[in-house]
C-alpha cells in the first residue's frame, strides 16, 4: 500500500471528510485530493498534521506493504462518524501503549487461555465450560469481580482503556497483530456495571478465532448469538454457580429475598442487580417464562437507583501501567516532551512538572531467605 493509499485508508477509517481536513489543518482540499490519488506527496510538516488528526503514527503512512488489519468489535455500536473517531482513538491508545513497552524493553505479551472450534458449534454449555476454566487458570477466586480487571491487566496483558461514551451500554474490544488485545469500557457506567461488561468483552477476546475469521478490517457489531453466549459466559465467569448459590440461601427466607439483601450480594461480587437477578433466574426459576424476573428487574432499579448515582466514579483513561511506563520513556530520553504531552493527553505546560524530575536511581531491597 502506497502512501496515498494509506492516506486514503486512515482519513475513511477515521470517518472524516477532506472538508473537515481542511478546517482542522489548513491545508486545501484540493491539495488532500493530490495526496490521496498519488499525484504529489505532503511535506513532514503537513504529514505530522494529517497523523494528529488520523490519530495515526507518522510510520503508519511510511511503512511497507498493507497495513494489519483492524477489526473493532462492538456491542452497541455508536453512529458511523462518532463510531469511527472512538475506535481512532481507540486503536491510537492501543499502538502507544505497545510503543511504550517496546521503548522501555517491558513488552508483555498477551497470555489468555484462547478457545478453539467453530462458530456453528458454539452453544451455551460452551460458554459456562470456558467461564469455569478461565476463572480457575487465572485464579480468580470465587468473587472474581474484585480482581478481574487487574489480573487481566497485570497478569494476562491485556490492555484495557476507558473512554466515556454520550450514549449508554457501549463497549469494545480488539485483537491486533501488533500490540495484542485491548478492550474499550465506558466510563460513565458505574464498576460494577463496567465489570460486567468487562467480562463479557473478555468472552470476545478468547473467541476471537472462532467468530472473528471472516471479517475484514471494519467496525463490527456482534451477532444475536454472540450477545447471548457472551452474556453467558460473563454471567458464569462473575457469579460461579456454587457461590452464587450459597450466597443466596444464608440470607432467604421462605423462597423470597429482600432488595436490601439483593444490594449487597450484588456488592459483593460486583455486579449489578440486573445481572444478579438474570443470573437467580437461570439458576433458579423456570427459564422459559422470564416475565416474573423483568418485573423484579424493574423494581428493583427503582430501589438503586440513588445509589448507584452516588456511587459513580471516574475510572482513569488509560492504565496506571501506561502513565508509568510514559514517564519512564519520557525520563530516559525515549520520548520528547512534546509527543509525552500527547501520550499523556496534557498540555505541553503540564509536561514541564515532569520535566525537571530526575529518574529515580536503582536501588534495592534485601530480602532474608525463607
Amino acid at each position: 500500500m502506497t502512501l496515498s493509499e494509506r492516506l486514503k485508508h486512515a482519513r475513511r477509517k477515521a470517518g472524516i471528510t477532506l472538508r473537515e481536513i481542511e478546517e482542522r489543518t489548513g491545508i486545501g482540499q484540493s491539495s488532500l485530493s493530490e495526496y490521496e490519488a498519488g499525484k504529489r506527496a505532503p511535506r513532514l510538516a503537513q504529514l505530522q498534521s494529517l497523523a494528529e488528526v488520523y490519530r495515526r503514527s507518522i510510520s503508519f503512512f511510511l511503512a511497507e506493504g498493507e497495513p494489519a488489519p483492524e477489526v473493532v468489535l462492538w456491542r452497541k455500536r455508536p453512529d458511523d462518524a462518532v463510531a469511527a473517531d472512538i475506535e481512532a482513538k481507540f486503536l491510537r491508545l492501543c499502538e502507544q501503549y505497545h510503543n511504550l513497552e517496546v521503548w522501555c524493553i517491558e513488552r508483555r505479551p498477551c497470555e489468555l487461555p484462547v478457545a478453539s472450534g467453530n462458530a456453528a458449534d458454539f452453544n451455551y454449555r460452551e460458554a459456562e465450560k470456558l467461564a469455569y476454566e478461565v476463572r480457575a487458570k487465572l485464579k480468580l477466586g470465587d468473587r472474581p469481580g474484585q480482581s478481574l480487571l487487574p489480573v487481566l491487566e497485570e497478569v494476562c496483558g491485556v490492555k484495557v482503556f476507558h473512554k466515556r461514551f454520550e450514549q449508554t451500554g457501549f463497549a469494545a474490544c480488539t485483537v491486533h497483530s501488533t500490540f495484542g488485545a485491548a478492550i474499550l469500557l465506558n466510563m460513565g457506567h458505574v464498576r460494577w456495571r463496567r465489570n460486567f461488561d468487562l467480562a463479557h468483552e473478555l468472552f470476545h477476546l478468547l473467541t476471537w478465532s472462532v467468530f472473528r475469521t471472516a471479517d475484514k478490517g471494519d467496525g463490527v457489531l456482534e451477532s444475536a448469538q454472540e450477545e447471548k453466549l457472551a452474556n453467558c459466559f460473563a454471567s458464569n465467569l462473575l457469579m460461579p454457580a456454587d457461590v452464587t448459590r450459597l450466597a443466596v440461601n444464608e440470607v432467604m427466607k421462605d423462597d423470597k429475598i429482600g432488595f436490601d439483601d439483593l444490594f449487597k450480594i450484588a456488592r459483593e461480587f460486583d455486579v449489578s442487580g440486573e445481572a444478579l437477578l438474570w443470573r437467580l433466574h437461570f439458576l433458579c426459576r423456570n427459564r422459559e417464562d422470564d416475565s416474573q424476573t423483568r418485573s423484579d428487574i424493574d423494581r428493583f432499579a427503582e430501589f438503586v437507583r440513588a445509589s448507584e448515582e452516588r456511587e459513580k466514579d471516574d475510572p482513569p483513561e488509560r492504565p496506571a501501567r501506561y502513565d508509568a511506563l510514559a514517564i519512564k520513556a519520557f525520563r530516559t530520553g525515549q520520548l520528547s516532551q512534546g509527543r509525552f504531552a500527547e501520550y499523556m493527553g496534557i498540555s505541553r505546560r503540564e509536561a514541564t512538572t515532569f520535566a525537571g524530575q530526575e529518574a529515580p536511581t536503582d536501588e534495592e531491597v534485601a530480602i532474608p531467605s525463607a
